[in-house]
């Protein structure tokens, strides 16, 4: 439909899509607002739109419901607080952590606790069993692959059956992951909606805005990145420090333990990169994240609280855990030097 203006007749801009209401464009130079300090790459996939796109997978992921449930619960926070973002963000990352991923780990060392505590009896069976199947090999002559098949089937079965009975399956202690590496990749995602500008606007000022006003010490900018690299560094320090006491805590660790501990520091050095070329409130977010994992995996060592949490007890359970800690500590990186 056409409309007369001014004596001339012009077509109206067409209306824009629900899905496209609030998803401003990047800001640029022009109209007062701030150009974004953030590199090409981080902001290119706000305009990337379409199926055939290069950045079509994170725009989905970007618009998906959990992250957009993400961003209303952060303004939620800020609304009702009416705390600075850099104190929203370490809010919110605490509140979340200790409401949902503390007894998810708690729960974690419970099943942990009782598979540890089922191994006298899964190794009673174990030898019991290769007694009974290298005697039934002797009478029908099998071979010694036929022999050890029939071990493990067995084997499996009846560990299976202690699982059961207990209700300590060791998939059940994986719960902390499926539910805190999303949570961890859906609140980056919405920060950096917010850093961005690929977010809706709140109280007549965008989220960005707010963002590059509500930092603090040396990153009072919290969509720019931080170019102390204090935070990046930061995160690496603790997430190794996370790395550490869990191998502290393993003796005689097996093969695969090792690997497994090798590949996570090397994840945790190669984050300090990472993290230097995303906007400070996402850094800020991983900062606060990897404080509150450290805090955490201090806490369920304590035996007071492992008490409270009705954990078993264990033949590894230490009456002075810290202390152990400490001189394992020592032993392994001061005193060899």
């Amino acid at each position: 439909m056409l409309c007369r203006l001014g004596g001339r007749w012009l077509r109206p801009l067409p209306v824009l899509q629900h899905g496209a209401r609030d998803r401003p464009l990047a800001p640029t130079s022009t109209g007062g607002v701030k150009r974004s300090a953030l590199p090409v790459w981080a902001v290119a996939s706000v305009s990337a739109v379409g199926s055939g796109g290069p950045g079509s997978w994170y725009e989905a992921l970007a618009t998906s419901a959990p992250v957009h449930g993400t961003e209303e619960v952060l303004l939620g926070v800020h609304t009702a607080t009416g705390l600075p973002w850099w104190a929203c963000i370490g809010l919110t990352t605490v509140a979340l952590r200790g409401a949902v991923t503390l007894p998810l780990a708690a729960y974690q060392h419970y099943i942990l606790a009782k598979v540890e505590n089922l191994q006298p009896e899964i190794k009673n069976i174990a030898r019991h069993l290769n007694q009974e199947v290298a005697v039934r090999a002797n009478q029908l002559r099998w071979s010694k692959r036929v022999a050890r098949l029939t071990y493990l089937k067995n084997m499996r079965r009846l560990v299976s059956e202690l699982y059961v009975r207990d209700n300590c399956h060791p998939f059940k202690a994986t719960v902390l992951v499926w539910i805190q590496f999303p949570m961890w990749i859906f609140m980056s995602v919405a920060l950096r909606n917010f850093s961005t500008g690929a977010t809706h606007s709140e109280a007549g000022f965008s989220v960005q805005e707010q963002l590059a006003t509500d930092g603090i010490l040396w990153f009072p900018d919290l969509t720019a990145l931080d170019s102390t690299w204090i935070l990046p560094i930061s995160v690496g320090i603790i997430n190794l420090l996370i790395v550490e006491i869990f191998a502290l805590q393993k003796i005689g660790m097996s093969r695969f333990q090792t690997y497994i501990t090798y590949f996570v520091r090397a994840v945790s050095v190669l984050m300090i990169p990472v993290a230097a070329t995303v906007p400070s409130s996402i850094v800020l977010y991983w900062l606060c994240s990897s404080l509150m994992g450290l805090s955490q995996n201090l806490l369920l060592r304590s035996p007071r609280f492992r008490q409270l949490c009705r954990i078993p007890l264990t033949k590894s359970d230490s009456d002075t855990p810290y202390k152990d800690l400490f001189a394992a500590f020592y032993a392994k990186f001061i005193s060899k030097k």
